[in-house]
């Protein structure tokens, strides 16, 4: 079993091929993928796969990139969405991104708050962007009554991991960890608790090795699971069971749904 925590397949990279896409990470073992929605239109779409594929589950929320362009209808309906879909199994990409700043700094945090309190409102764990923002980041979290989540695409040191599980957080490694320069990266894979780490592919962003410069898609998240495992001295087997079985922990995925046992 091996789980993509983190991918968005509504996105329209893969308009073109979606369907042999989801078929492709089917065949190479990839048991369930979370589509993760970044602004309400997306959200929508991620939430009709979902629909429409067994081992899809979607997320629901606004990227910190789109919040200058939502308002309180979005937010209302994001949540309507939730309490009427049940394959929506946490809320976010929500964050902070202070890196590129497409939205302003100061909204960004407001609607990071607004979005956290949301969750706890909807009790869904969230699935939490952060680049360039650890401190912003991990204060807005702790100021918030979420404890159940997922700093995905993880970006800070050990150190940090630290802080976010002691919130009650997972890491969730991405295919940067494949990359040579990532070192602080590895760092986190070697020293994380596995029980605390869930692996991604953020496809089609962030292609791991020995794909890099292509489009990333879910059946390449069996590299980062080789990686990690390489890294911390151990079979694939068990770095694939486990963060496998944090991952459907997280979202309330029952795995024997899908096999109708």
């Amino acid at each position: 079993m091996l789980v993509d925590s983190h991918a968005h397949l509504e996105m329209k990279e893969f308009d073109p091929d979606r369907e042999e896409v989801i078929r492709r990470a089917g065949s190479e073992g990839i048991d369930f993928i979370i589509t993760v929605g970044t602004n309400l239109k997306l959200s929508l779409k991620a939430v009709t796969l979902a629909d429409q594929y067994e081992n899809i589950y979607a997320t629901v929320g606004v990227h910190p990139h789109d919040v200058a362009r939502i308002n309180n209808h979005t937010l209302d309906a994001l949540k309507d969405l939730a309490r009427k879909q049940k394959k929506i199994v946490a809320y976010g990409e929500i964050g902070l991104d202070f890196f590129r700043n497409i939205s302003p700094p100061e909204q960004q945090l407001e609607l990071f708050g607004r979005q956290l309190e949301l969750a706890g409102e909807l009790n869904l764990p969230v699935v939490i962007h952060d680049r360039e923002a650890h401190r912003q980041t991990l204060e807005t979290v702790q100021a918030s009554r979420v404890r159940r989540g997922v700093f995905h695409c993880f970006s800070g040191d050990y150190e940090m991991a630290k802080k976010c599980i002691d919130l009650g957080f997972y890491i969730s490694i991405p295919g940067v960890v494949t990359y040579d320069k990532s070192k602080t990266l590895q760092d986190v894979a070697a020293r994380t608790p596995l029980s605390s780490l869930l692996v991604e592919t953020d496809a089609p962003y962030l292609t791991p090795v020995p794909h890099r410069g292509k489009r990333n898609e879910p059946s390449y998240v069996i590299h980062t699971a080789k990686k990690v495992a390489e890294i911390r001295g151990m079979p694939l087997e068990e770095v694939a069971r486990q963060t496998s079985l944090n991952a459907l922990n997280l979202f309330g995925i029952d795995s024997s749904a899908r096999s109708g046992q």
